[in-house]
């Protein structure tokens, strides 16, 4: 029991990190209006971090964020695991963070729902120990 918990913890908090990298991303490097114009001003001159800003930007341009965390969906849902469901709500925390909200938001929901279900005893065909009493049959 206590192991399940530490898992389920620790998939909590790759969600969150993830969650954490795409606003740091978003707010820190495509945001800024300074970054945008100093790579338009300089241009074939520009820094080398310009070419991943503009991937970046044209990346949720193209909802392909989006779609790479309904692919984790799908395969978490072929592949019912704690790390595939972990990665499926990951990758739409990304994907709503970087502005592909309603495929985004589906996958995170889809992905959430799995990584609570990963943990049930009822879905893994083990039973409650805690719940059940020993019953012993009157003669």
């Amino acid at each position: 029991m206590r192991g399940q918990r530490g898992g389920k913890a620790i998939g909590w908090a790759i969600v969150l990190l993830a969650g954490a990298a795409a606003a740091a991303v978003r707010y820190g490097f495509i945001e800024p209006p300074g970054l945008g114009e100093r790579c338009t001003e300089a241009g074939p001159h520009a820094p080398a971090w310009c070419a991943w800003r503009e991937l970046i930007v044209q990346g949720f341009l193209h909802d392909v964020y989006g779609v790479a965390a309904l692919v984790a969906v799908a395969f978490a849902l072929l592949h019912p695991r704690r790390w595939s469901a972990c990665l499926a709500a990951a990758m739409g925390l990304v994907a709503t963070e970087l502005y592909c909200y309603e495929t985004g938001a589906l996958a995170l929901l889809a992905g959430c729902l799995l990584l609570v279900r990963q943990g049930d005893p009822a879905r893994s065909g083990q039973p409650d120990r805690q719940r059940q009493q020993d019953v012993q049959p009157q003669p």
